[in-house]
């Protein structure tokens, strides 16, 4: 195991996610990949291997803390090192603030933060003695400013945001790249398609991003010198209006 390096993606779906595998896959890592079920990895485990890549499938809910204390010691102790760990759960959710229940406003806050601060304690804990280690927490619009329908979203997102900059202060010091990349537009995925088809139709121009495109953004922050690291950047297609 002594060369083996491990990318660890929380929330691994058919577009973003799956393609962050991938890109760390053709560059030697093994991808341990999760979603809450696993037979939705399937294709992602199969595509990687296809391509002549390692990777593992998690059944795995982000939000229960002794299930993410369990996934990231397996890892360490049975597969590789993780040298990289993403958070890349959605949770994006649109209610009328009269209709936004607690139950909904805090299972939000559960998916897009609760998760992402256990995955990164938990990969920080690991990293830490090794002196070494990215950890990428995906940003989105809402993690920027809050839009009518979003309050639960828009909030759980800037909490994502304030946990990257804290752990950043803290670990970066010590050897630890932790990075939050902004994705402000659209991404070419089954539901932008099928329910915004007049912004999918503008894919052939570069309206939405290409998923790939994001991977290798995400490959080049893991590949930066410790002189030069960017903490937060923003992704967007050129016609989105910010």
């Amino acid at each position: 195991m002594a060369d083996k390096k491990a990318i660890l993606v929380i929330g691994a779906g058919d577009a973003t996610g799956g393609a962050i595998a991938r890109r760390f896959a053709r560059e030697g890592y093994i991808a341990c990949v999760t979603r809450r079920s696993e037979d939705k990895l399937k294709p992602l485990v199969e595509q990687i291997k296809a391509e002549g890549g390692q990777a593992y499938g998690f059944a795995s809910d982000a939000r229960k803390e002794e299930e993410m204390v369990a996934l990231v010691q397996k890892i360490e102790a049975e597969i590789a090192p993780i040298e990289v760990a993403v958070f890349n759960i959605g949770a994006n959710v649109r209610f009328p603030i009269t209709e936004t229940t607690a139950r909904v406003y805090f299972k939000v806050w559960e998916m897009a933060c609760f998760g992402g601060f256990l995955m990164g304690r938990e990969a920080a804990k690991v990293m830490l003695p090794r002196g070494r280690g990215t950890i990428i927490f995906t940003g989105a619009t809402a993690s920027l400013r809050g839009r009518e329908g979003f309050a639960a979203f828009a909030g759980a997102k800037h909490a994502l945001r304030a946990l990257a900059q804290s752990m950043a202060r803290e670990l970066w010091p010590k050897g630890i790249h932790v990075a939050h990349p902004i994705i402000d537009g659209a991404i070419d995925t089954e539901f932008i398609r099928s329910n915004f088809p007049e912004r999918y139709a503008t894919k052939d121009e570069g309206g939405i991003v290409n998923p790939e495109r994001i991977a290798d953004l995400y490959w080049q922050l893991h590949m930066q010198p410790r002189d030069a690291w960017t903490h937060e950047l923003e992704i967007r297609p050129w016609l989105e209006s910010w």
